[in-house]
């Protein structure tokens, strides 16, 4: 299987599937694959995410690296775990999470917005730092974080992002992107999807 590194070599945009349901998981992750995409996540306030986790897990699991987001408890982890889902995404920096995840074998990427957060998340385990919400933050802000967060701590801005975006951030050192409502919203058909991600794809070969 993928590792999370592997992954975000592969491609460092991450799919946030929020209000995704089973039924339609599989065509809108045919569509992101097909585009190059490497890491999925379906959040936990989706309807029946553990289910859609597991389809995608079964599918994708060899090449694509699948999980969930806005995990907030230990037990959310485990549930995770059970479906053989292997990325734990937080929208905060909750240690007792990031050490449950990582004490699964999970990689786990924790929403910070400070750097006593950050500090502390990487303390904890944390793979990499979620920088949300991103458009608040921007990109002067990473660029400061960047000068005192230890070497190849990787920060993935979330929040806002759509292709226009990320020039600025990957000029202040983004290893990735999460990315919501811009590439996939409840009811939003798997071709549009698919339309969406290469619009994604593209802006970070021009961005890089």
């Amino acid at each position: 299987m993928t590792t999370f590194d592997d992954a975000l070599a592969g491609c460092p945009l991450v799919a946030i599937l929020r209000g995704v349901t089973p039924d339609e998981v599989l065509a809108v992750g045919d569509a992101l694959v097909g585009a190059g995409f490497r890491i999925i996540e379906v959040p936990m306030n989706s309807p029946h995410p553990l289910r859609s986790i597991r389809l995608l897990q079964d599918r994708f699991g060899d090449n694509v690296l699948i999980g969930a987001g806005t995990v907030t408890s230990p037990d959310m982890v485990a549930q995770v775990a059970e479906t053989g889902g292997r990325l734990i995404v937080m929208p905060h920096g909750d240690v007792a999470v990031i050490r449950a995840a990582r004490a699964a074998g999970l990689y786990c990427t924790p929403g910070v917005a400070t750097p006593t957060e950050g500090f502390a998340a990487l303390a904890a385990g944390a793979t990499a730092l979620k920088m949300f919400p991103a458009e608040q933050l921007g990109p002067p802000t990473l660029a400061a974080w960047r000068s005192v967060f230890p070497a190849g701590t990787r920060f993935i801005p979330v929040g806002g992002v759509t292709p226009d975006t990320m020039g600025p951030f990957l000029d202040a050192g983004a290893a990735g992107f999460g990315l919501g409502s811009a590439l996939y919203r409840a009811g939003r058909s798997a071709r549009e999807v698919g339309v969406a991600a290469r619009q994604f794809v593209d802006a970070l070969a021009r961005g890089r």
